[in-house]
């Protein structure tokens, strides 16, 4: 049957669909936004300590290294991979850090160091990937348990301290009244915002995440775009390291960095960048990572116990996965 002219039910139906879609718009455009706000404003009135001053600086230091991470992990993702080794890269940044710290009249070259080696794992592991064609998911599990090991031999199995730490400031110190750490990652955000937004390397990121097949009959040098991307993560797990030894003044090659690369991967997620590549901004990362650690504050100011953080947090993360999947397949309905 043709539609006439003027028939006010076929205008109703338009008017419907038009508003579907803006609804749909406004959703995909806040993200997580509301979720956060909602978080806020529910352990406020939970607690009066939440939004104190102290505590909004305390929450933000605390999402610092988890963004850094994070941030990292977006661009492996956005290629549809994953990388599970950024925890123990971090670990074995920091000891590498602290290590060279120690050296008279060379401490500053610790930061060098952290960062170097961060590089370092990151590139072996996107030459694994892009060279010999192994799955991310079995190259980065390997080096979550392999790099930890050698982190634990780079300190001899043992905690190393350095009281007279020369890049002590990073991690406590402040400018015009805002901690290093939160400056470094909000640096970190921008810059990958610029990359992946204002740059043909962003652009090749999302084309390889949305099809590597078309990419590469495009003239993409796929396997160059992967070992990026991994690099990038390790560079940014070994600036997380740099930020942990700072801020503790120690390392420790067992406990440090241990399941960051779950809070890493739940704050991509959550922020709105999908599993399956080519779907996902750097300002929706840093969403999600204000959600985890407002999360984990939230529930150390309620008392919950960390076996119950624990329980939350593996929730929140089955949570995005589901999320994620309920927004292609929406998606893909319409």
């Amino acid at each position: 049957m043709s539609e006439v002219a003027g028939d006010p039910i076929a205008g109703k139906s338009r008017e419907t669909v038009t508003h579907a879609q803006r609804m749909r718009a406004m959703f995909q455009y806040a993200g997580m936004l509301p979720v956060l706000i909602l978080l806020c404003i529910g352990f406020a009135i939970e607690n009066g300590r939440f939004a104190s001053l102290t505590n909004i600086s305390i929450v933000l230091q605390q999402a610092a290294i988890n963004t850094v991470l994070a941030a990292g992990m977006t661009f492996v993702i956005l290629t549809a991979g994953i990388d599970l080794s950024v925890g123990s890269i971090l670990a074995a940044s920091a000891m590498g850090a602290l290590l060279v710290s120690k050296i008279h009249g060379l401490g500053m070259l610790g930061i060098v160091a952290g960062l170097a080696v961060g590089l370092g794992f990151g590139l072996i592991n996107g030459l694994l990937i892009a060279l010999v064609r192994l799955p991310p998911f079995i190259v980065t599990l390997g080096s979550l348990t392999a790099v930890r090991g050698m982190a634990r031999l780079m300190g001899s199995d043992t905690t190393i301290f350095n009281a007279n730490l020369p890049f002590a400031f990073i991690g406590n110190g402040t400018l015009f009244g805002v901690s290093w750490l939160v400056i470094i990652a909000l640096i970190v955000v921008v810059l990958s915002w610029f990359i992946l937004r204002r740059t043909v390397l962003g652009t090749r990121i999302y084309a390889v995440g949305g099809n590597p097949d078309a990419a590469r009959l495009t003239g993409i040098k796929v396997g160059v775009i992967l070992i990026f991307v991994y690099a990038t993560s390790g560079f940014l797990a070994g600036l997380g390291g740099v930020m942990s030894a700072a801020r503790l003044y120690a390392a420790n090659g067992l406990q440090l960095g241990q399941s960051y690369e779950l809070d890493a991967i739940a704050a991509v997620i959550l922020g709105g960048t999908s599993f399956t590549g080519g779907i996902g901004s750097i300002w929706g990362t840093l969403i999600g990572a204000l959600i985890i650690a407002i999360l984990t504050n939230g529930l150390v100011l309620s008392g919950v116990s960390d076996i119950w953080q624990f329980i939350v947090k593996g929730l929140v993360i089955i949570g995005a996965v589901t999320l994620d999947r309920y927004r292609l397949d929406h998606n893909g309905r319409t």
